[in-house]
């Protein structure tokens, strides 16, 4: 009688239909707010409900507002109790709910295993297939290991619908556990005999997953090789399952999927790739290119005669394959063939640089994406053979392509430019064009690059100063140019007067008019304040090599020492002073500026931004100071140690029991560096991070890598390529210090980029450890990068040197460590 009134009471929930009407027709956030909470308060109601009969519609329309973003939480016990229903339906809803509300993080999470085992065993492959569902999509470690066994004989099922179910179930259950891979193994392999589609669709996924998990898996199955090419040439001459063809092509899911598996097989083993390297030829001639469906299975075809150790003539067909998807219309086509062309073309170069006029077209194209990959597949294609036309497209790319490719369009020129260049000539007009071209978006790293490259060309300075004066003269409201052009007319402006350099038109200038120039420069609003820092520098140089303009560039000095930029006002007071008070050395300060070594210029000049090469003109304050940055910023044991900069060290440095590099020392001495100076006479200039800002240094002197004071050169590190060398030298002017020349070079045939070395030693050394000469190893021993590291023993005791070496090197950091403790006996005696 009690449970007739209540059904008399209890309003007839709401059906799922008309929920969603009624939130489809709010007119606001608010009003849709409104009824799912509205809503949401009556399925609690209901819930609480013992005799509920309506827990499954309940069930399902919480599942529609949780997909709505609302929260639904509260639903998941439900979700466990229609679960354990009788009733298919329940079940299907209760199964759904588990899968969209529970994860690991919760507890209950846990509660359904036991129903999940219950109806894996149903007599209903419906309900069986539910449970599989639901087990790949929320499985944990736990769930996983204990089901496991269930899934695997579910794998051996005569139900073709259930063995497909349980095998994909597997696939998630070794990608959440790998050491449960080796359970299913023996009953895998038997799959590739299968004759239903779903069957032998979802082992070849198991398998590919089993091998990216497993190493020996991956041995195991490289020997159903020719078994999967017999199904692949099954595919493409009679037709696997005709009821799953497409357009045409017999079953590309299944096609995909085993040139994936095969791939993965025929990876660095010439066997296997032997064993496949027939069927892959028949299938890329044999596939129907008219249909997107056919470029699917080429684009496999693609991948997979490059990621195998496959023949010439296959690596040439796929790139043609590639090259033949460049000339296709849909433009996701033309994308995904740049950039697989651009992954390959280490792997065959010449088979793509057959297709260059076809990659250098797709520069036209409307599409950013494209344009941007054919830019770098552009790049990657210039040698010394192509550079002049190659050069030619992309100067014109650059004058039109969008602001945001031009940045990175002139650095990459330059570079190019640096490594193909067939003539000096070509490659300092090739660099103006760019600077002219590109304007104000070239970036400072180009900058720098032109003025060292304008400076390593002695024997063009007539030509470049005058050529760089003509367009100078035409762009005064591009930045880079100005910069270049004025720095070389402060170093070579005397070639303007004399109006000589071999051409037929040459540029010729009065001193008052290159100064009239400059001046311009300096009273242009629109121009940055580090360009008129340029030029006041530059007019200070030509004060040195012009005659009858001194007094109006004192008067320029004079005015500017006024100027409300401090920088521009410190320079201009600064050179006032030298015409006043040091006019006697103007001429030897502002002599031009030393070259840089030819070994060192690209990376001090990629590291130090444009207005570095201000620095012109410097007194030895100026010396000290940069001497003093370098040391700052040279590697020392703060790094490996990772308790706090030079500057600002942690406290305490060491504390005992740290695990650190140093422990086999015992104790550490604390790297020198300029904040804490050590008396170690410095009996060699000490290398400094930008050369041209060195006037009065000079050219740095190279530490002599041969070992003096009849001490022979010691192996401190030979491993994977790199060799480190010590020379070792005693300073004459303090018995207790010695000099160590550090030595690196690099037998591999690719350059070590991000050299860094470091270096630490016991607490009773002073260690003064100097910037390197560079940070790229150059290969096949072509170079070095050397350093120079100062050691103080006041107690003449046996040295120790830890060290600690990283570069990175075919694109992988490498980090290694070592201890140097054989040091000649005699060393301090």
């Amino acid at each position: 009688m009690s449970t007739i009134i209540r059904s008399l009471t209890t309003p007839t929930p709401k059906r799922l239909r008309d929920l969603i009407r009624e939130i489809r027709s709010a007119r606001t956030a608010a009003d849709e707010r409104a009824v799912v909470q509205k809503e949401c308060a009556a399925i609690r109601d209901s819930f609480r409900d013992p005799d509920n009969t309506y827990r499954c519609r309940n069930v399902a329309k919480l599942l529609y507002i949780h997909m709505l973003g609302y929260p639904a939480h509260f639903g998941q016990l439900e979700c466990l109790k229609i679960v354990a229903s009788q009733k298919f339906t329940d079940k299907r809803i209760g199964y759904l709910g588990a899968m969209l509300l529970l994860d690991e993080k919760q507890e209950v999470h846990l509660l359904v295993t036991n129903s999940l085992k219950n109806d894996l065993g149903h007599q209903t492959q419906y309900i069986q297939s539910l449970a599989l569902c639901t087990l790949g999509s929320i499985c944990s470690t736990e769930m996983s290991r204990d089901l496991a066994g269930e899934i695997e004989k579910m794998i051996k099922s005569s139900n073709a619908y259930i063995k497909k179910k349980a095998i994909l179930c597997a696939f998630c259950i070794i990608r959440k556990v790998p050491d449960l891979l080796e359970m299913f193994i023996p009953s895998t392999r038997t799959l590739l005999n299968e004759k239903n589609h779903g069957v032998l669709l979802t082992a070849v996924c198991l398998i590919t997953e089993m091998c990216e998990k497993s190493p020996d898996a991956l041995t195991h199955f490289r020997k159903v090789v020719p078994q999967l090419v017999r199904i692949l040439k099954n595919l493409i001459m009679a037709g696997y399952s005709p009821e799953h063809d497409v357009s045409g092509v017999s079953d590309p899911f299944l096609q995909v999927k085993i040139l994936r598996l095969l791939r993965r097989l025929g990876k660095n083993d010439t066997e296997a790739s032997e064993t496949m390297n027939d069927i892959l030829a028949q299938v890329a001639t044999n596939t129907d290119t008219s249909k997107n469906v056919g470029h699917a299975i080429l684009y496999e075809i693609v991948l997979t005669i490059m990621g195998i150790k496959s023949e010439a003539g296959l690596r040439v067909l796929a790139v043609n394959i590639l090259g033949r998807f460049l000339l296709n219309n849909d433009k996701n086509i033309r994308y995904v063939a740049l950039n697989t062309l651009l992954k390959v073309v280490q792997a065959d170069y010449n088979a793509v640089q057959r297709h260059r006029t076809t990659i250098v077209d797709c520069l036209k194209d409307p599409d950013v994406s494209i344009k941007k990959r054919a830019v770098e597949l552009s790049f990657a294609l210039i040698n010394t053979s192509n550079v002049r036309g190659m050069m030619k497209e992309l100067l014109h790319f650059l004058e039109t392509c969008e602001p945001e490719f031009k940045p990175d369009i002139c650095s990459k020129i330059v570079m190019a430019a640096e490594n193909h260049s067939p003539t000096k000539r070509w490659h300092i007009d090739t660099v103006m064009k760019v600077l002219v071209t590109a304007g104000n978006y070239v970036r400072d790293d180009t900058v720098s690059i032109t003025i060292q490259l304008a400076a390593e060309m002695k024997e063009l300075h007539p030509y470049i100063v005058q050529q760089l004066f003509k367009n100078f003269k035409d762009h005064l409201d591009e930045q880079s140019l100005i910069q270049v052009s004025v720095w070389c007319i402060g170093e070579y402006g005397e070639h303007l007067l004399t109006g000589e350099c071999g051409e037929d038109e040459p540029v010729q200038a009065s001193e008052d008019e290159v100064v009239t120039e400059l001046e311009k420069v300096l009273s242009n609003h629109n121009l940055n304040e580090i360009t008129k820092e340029y030029a006041i520098t530059a007019l200070m140089k030509l004060s040195s090599r012009f005659r009858t303009s001194i007094g109006r560039i004192k008067d320029i000095m004079s005015v500017y020492g006024k100027s409300v930029n401090v920088e521009l006002q410190q320079r201009s007071v600064e050179y006032s002073q030298i015409f006043n008070k040091f006019d006697s050395l103007r001429f030897s300060l502002l002599e031009q500026m030393p070259l840089i070594e030819t070994s060192r210029s690209k990376n001090i000049l990629h590291e130090n931004s444009s207005e570095n090469l201000l620095n012109g003109i410097s007194d030895e304050g100026d010396v000290q100071k940069e001497n003093k940055k370098n040391l700052q910023e040279s590697p020392n044991i703060l790094d490996i140690l990772d308790v706090g900069s030079p500057t600002q060290p942690a406290e305490p440095p060491l504390k005992s029991g740290v695990n650190d590099l140093l422990d086999i020392l015992g104790d550490v001495a604390n790297v020198t560096s300029s904040t804490a100076p050590v008396s170690i006479p410095n009996t060699q200039p000490v290398p400094m991070g930008n050369d041209l800002m060195d006037l009065l240094g000079g050219s740095p002197i190279n530490n002599q890598m041969n070992g003096g004071n009849g001490f022979p050169p010691m192996t401190a590190f030979n491993k994977n390529g790199l060799l480190v060398e010590f020379l070792i030298e005693k300073d004459i002017s303090d018995p207790d210090v010695t000099s160590i020349n550090i030595k690196a070079t690099n037998s591999t045939q690719s350059p070590m980029s991000e050299f860094v070395f470091q270096a630490a030693v016991p607490k009773s050394f002073h260690l003064q450890l100097n910037p390197p000469s560079g940070n790229s190893v150059p290969p096949a021993n072509s170079g070095s990068v050397t350093q120079l590291i100062k050691v103080k023993n006041p107690s003449k005791q046996t040295l120790r040197m830890r060290i600690k070496i990283s570069y990175s090197h075919n694109g992988q950091t490498v980090t290694d460590m070592g201890e140097v403790n054989s040091f000649p006996a005699t060393l301090w005696q």
